[in-house]
């Protein structure tokens, strides 16, 4: 017998019909995998031990009603065995597959009844009589007559053991599945009939347009290949729908464009079929522009604009197009719903004063992977919204007509030729409707951050929650809070006599990890400070949708604010930096390096921790050294706690002297410095990233203020021997002068090597671990780099992932969950000291 092809959807619910014994199990088994099989027998055995109890049937479907509705949920194929041969045990099937958006097929398979009962008495786990059989087969037969009017999209019947045999299952994608198209694509916005403009726009961007002997485009192509992608709305209000019509038809029909169904389109459809609608909206000027064309052009274009999909999933499904939009929930599905989602947006249901429908802000809810581009709603300009964007820009109102570029995100215009239509309501930018907000499900519970550069980050509930508090209620304004900076592990605890920590091993370390060159940079002792910087309020308000007049933000490295008004440490930071706007073409910068003194930040913490022990160190010691002094004077033994109360005196005597190096007289911004020594990220680039320290150091050498700070460095080849020993010797008096020590790093960024080593003084170290450190090396040398350098690596890919996102323009929550997933790794037990 020739095969029996059997076409079901690739994202949808089989249901298989038929008596017992005909065969489902062995045809789900023979088709689909274990995994997408649920059958009625399976959820009687899991809840009752017996998979031929019948008592346990409802509370079996309950549970197979509860998986199956799970696995559409997720958008995947599932297959219910079962007789399902009433039609109440169909409905419930249907209606699951409605909930979920997705289609549902019936295969039913009619067996002769007596095949059935002898199939069934051959097996000894069925017991029911025959007449159970026959009963099914009746109740099978009265509903062949009426199972295409139930809501399957097909119902695919075989008859007779031998077509079920012959039967071979394909799995069709839905109309609107086209992840196998990438690209690249024009997107363009609503055209509504402006032939001028389109024309205009498409040879911006590069498409070659065939005309005819009047000058009319009939049909458009792109050297490149590239694809154009029109998001409906291409009739009504403008000057010539029927040349736009002529045009995008031919394109598609070419193969050079696709298009989706707009709201226009579906009414001028019903119009043109004779259905009764209000001849609002333009739609008078299309009938009548159409009546011209004759009967052939106007029964083409209806069949072409009734053809029309709800949307487009494209490019593997990391691209959506839609005519007004389409929640995540709905990509890829397939019901009236969905449609009326996307030809409509999401609807209250009630009216403005304008007589239009009040819509709902999905986008600013949009937490999907894919973007989603749509048109609609006229704004005054494209901008994007959690990862979404409005291509109507009002073309046929006198605004512009847009298209986006497509994966490149370029976003291309042209102005309306004049205004061809009054609109009646002004148009809306997204600067004009309620702020796009963070919600807290974007970085709270347990989580696993899938990120580029810092791999698969697990983020536990009570660390979230640890950085959610300290963000709350400290941080700056989270619009400028792109980035924080990592913690740093020190270099491995150094066998030279006198030293915790050496250069040589930071050397050695990477040698191991094959890292040739490196940079030795100053490490400055003040507070770690994270610049965000616009080159004017203007220019903050476009990029960091901040729009109260301020152009950027210093933070620490937990987000918080340096100074009660950080204006004028900006303003005065802004200028210093200036001249990088113009060399990088860039209107913002984010930089990263230490505010000096420590105590312009710090001195709460001196003043209540460093300064007590030092001078309690100094009094008690001293009041100690008069008692030995006497007992001594009186004949007593206690030379030895004599000599180790001096050594003791002059341990915290350094202590003393060690804080007090980083600590110089402030008044608001008098004395106070900024020592810069990356250049994080800029519009189109992430130097962090995509530039090595070389250019690093040059960059920011070439900023002279007196706001500025110079970070001084070496670059060593660690390879050679006389250039470590030159890059130690300048270590040993860049401490001995006062400086806290040197960060080595990579010359270039390694996934195999710490972004970053610290080789801390042995002066400096004092305020670490104390002013006797130095006695207790033996013990203070077993400590445990592991954890630390893990944490790392992880916050340094977490930081860079977190400014990646931002210049690439993703949406703000999802550039905040790299940056509080920073913050909650650092409530991580480490030793701090490290």
């Amino acid at each position: 017998m020739t095969e029996q092809l059997v076409h079901v959807p690739k994202m949808g619910l089989v249901v298989l019909v038929g008596i017992s014994g005909s065969g489902k199990s062995t045809f789900a088994q023979r088709h689909f995998k274990p995994t997408e099989v649920i059958s009625s027998d399976f959820c009687r055995g899991l809840i009752a031990d017996d998979v031929n109890d019948q008592s346990a049937t409802p509370d079996a479907f309950d549970v197979l009603g509860y998986i199956v509705g799970t696995r559409l949920r997720r958008g995947l194929l599932t297959v219910v065995d079962a007789t399902s041969v009433q039609p109440a045990a169909r409905k419930s099937l249907i209606r699951l597959a409605k909930d979920n958006d997705v289609l549902v097929d019936a295969v039913v398979l009619d067996v002769p009844e007596s095949v059935a009962v002898q199939r069934n008495r051959e097996r000894a786990d069925r017991t029911f009589a025959d007449q159970v059989i026959r009963r099914q087969r009746e109740q099978l037969r009265r509903s062949l007559r009426g199972m295409r009017k139930e809501g399957f999209r097909r119902v695919h019947v075989l008859d007779g053991v031998a077509e079920i045999d012959a039967a071979v299952v394909r799995r069709e994608r839905s109309w609107n599945d086209r992840g196998d198209l990438t690209g690249p694509f024009d997107i363009i916005g609503d055209v509504h009939g402006c032939i001028g403009e389109l024309r205009s726009l498409l040879g911006e961007l590069g498409w070659q347009i065939d005309v005819d002997d009047a000058g009319a485009a009939v049909a458009a192509t792109h050297p490149e290949g590239r694809t154009a992608v029109f998001v409906g709305d291409l009739v009504d209000r403008g000057p010539d729908t029927p040349a736009v019509l002529r045009l995008v038809m031919k394109m598609v029909l070419d193969g050079h464009a696709m298009c989706v169904s707009g709201n226009h389109e579906a009414k001028l459809v019903r119009a043109l079929r004779g259905n009764k609608v209000q001849t609002s909206h333009g739609l008078a000027e299309s009938l009548a522009q159409l009546e011209s064309m004759g009967t052939d052009f106007r029964s083409a274009a209806t069949q072409f604009m009734s053809g029309l999909v709800s949307h487009y999933v494209l490019d593997g499904g990391r691209l959506v197009v839609a005519h007004a939009g389409l929640k995540e929930a709905y990509h890829g599905r397939s019901s009236s719903r969905v449609r009326s989602f996307a030809l409509y947006g999401d609807t209250t249901g009630e009216t403005d004063e304008f007589g239009l429908p009040v819509r709902l802000p999905w986008a600013r809810d949009y937490r999907g992977a894919a973007v989603v581009v749509y048109g609609h709603t006229p704004t005054p300009r494209a901008e994007w919204v959690n990862n979404t964007i409005c291509l109507d820009t009002g073309a046929v109102f006198g605004g512009a007509l847009t298209a986006l570029r497509y994966p490149s995100r370029e976003i291309v215009s042209v102005p309306a030729e004049e205004v061809w239509y009054e609109p009646v309501k002004p148009l809306v930018g997204t600067d004009d409707r309620e702020p796009s907000t963070l919600r807290i499900d974007d970085v709270i519970g347990t989580r696993w951050l899938e990120t580029e550069h810092a791999g698969k980050v697990k983020i536990p509930a009570e660390s979230a929650a640890a950085a959610l508090e300290v963000m709350s209620r400290f941080a700056v304004d989270p619009r400028w809070l792109i980035y924080l900076p990592p913690t740093m592990s020190p270099a491995a605890a150094s066998s030279r006599n006198g030293f915790l920590e050496h250069p040589e091993d930071a050397f050695a370390a990477y040698r191991e990890w094959g890292v040739a060159e490196v940079v030795c940079e100053e490490k400055h002792m003040g507070s770690r400070a994270v610049a965000i910087l616009a080159r004017d309020a203007d220019a903050a308000a476009r990029r960091f949708g901040v729009a109260d007049g301020s152009s950027g933000m210093v933070y620490t490295r937990t987000g918080r604010s340096f100074f009660d008004d950080p204006t004028p440490l900006v303003n005065t930071l802004r200028a210093a930096v200036s001249d990088l706007f113009d060399e990088l073409d860039t209107d913002w910068l984010a930089l990263d390096g230490e505010l000096l003194p420590w105590n312009a930040k710090a001195l709460p913490l001196i003043r209540e921790q460093y300064a007590p022990v030092g001078a309690a160190a100094g009094a008690s010691l001293a009041a100690l050294a008069g008692v030995l002094d006497a007992a001594s004077a009186r004949g007593l033994d206690v030379d030895a706690l004599r000599e180790r109360t001096a050594r003791r005196t002059g341990n915290a005597a350094a202590y003393r002297e060690a804080y007090r190096r980083y600590v110089r007289p402030t008044s608001g911004l008098d004395g106070v410095t900024f020592a810069p020594f990356c250049v994080l990220a800029f519009e189109g680039d992430t130097p962090v990233l995509t530039k090595d320290h070389r250019w690093q150091m040059e960059t920011v050498g070439r900023l002279h203020d007196s706001m500025i700070t110079p970070t001084r460095h070496r670059f060593v080849d660690v390879r050679d021997a006389d250039a470590c020993a030159d890059a130690v010797q300048w270590w040993l008096d860049l401490t001995a002068a006062g400086g806290e020590g040197m960060v080595v790093k990579p010359l270039t960024s390694s996934r195999n090597a710490q972004p970053g080593l610290k080789v801390r003084g042995r002066d400096y170290l004092r305020i670490i671990y104390g002013p006797d450190y130095l006695d207790d090396l033996p013990v203070l040398r077993k400590r445990h780099l592991g954890h630390k350098r893990h944490l790392a690596t992880r916050e340094h890919g977490l930081g860079v992932e977190a400014l990646t996102r931002f210049v690439a323009e993703a949406p703000l929550w999802k550039v905040h969950q790299a940056v509080f997933a920073v913050l909650a790794l650092e409530s991580e037990g480490v030793d701090p000291r490290l």
